[in-house]
């Protein structure tokens, strides 16, 4: 199984959001960051919106924010916002399989939980954990500036 390129890029949307918390994030500083059009993330922006998972404002100082806390947003939240179709096998669509084995096969089950599974993992990750895993995302994102070696001794 392969996410699309609309999901990476509306996970990291949703990361550089979280990062940027509690300013509004824009959209060319976010392309900018991901070195990707902006064209491109408005049209990843509709689903998210639409799913309350990022909230809009328009305008001269508009911008985009996470729709509710990054750490209540989960991963499965995002991939089921942005991928169209998670079937694995043919049979997984109804009535797409011509195959005599269709309601007793093993692969489908197989598959199916396999499915399951990666959807049980997806869930038990947050935005908030994606962005906490990486202590220097602000600098990454060029959201700050490179802390100097010595502040944390």
């Amino acid at each position: 199984m392969r996410l699309t390129k609309q999901t990476n890029y509306a996970v990291r949307i949703m990361m550089y959001c979280a990062a940027n918390d509690p300013n509004l994030s824009r959209i060319p500083e976010i392309a900018r960051a991901y070195n990707v059009s902006e064209l491109f993330l408005f049209k990843i922006l509709q689903p998210l919106h639409k799913a309350g998972l990022v909230e809009t404002l328009r305008g001269r100082n508009g911008g985009v924010r996470l729709g509710r806390a990054a750490d209540k947003i989960t991963l499965l939240d995002v991939v089921r916002v942005t991928e169209e179709n998670f079937s694995m096998a043919e049979c997984f669509d109804d009535g797409a399989a011509d195959c005599p084995l269709i309601d007793s096969c093993g692969l489908n089950s197989a598959l199916r939980r396999a499915l399951n599974a990666f959807f049980e993992v997806l869930s038990e990750y947050t935005i908030d954990d994606l962005v906490k895993a990486r202590p220097q995302i602000n600098f990454l994102l060029g959201l700050e500036e490179m802390p100097p070696a010595n502040a944390a001794a």
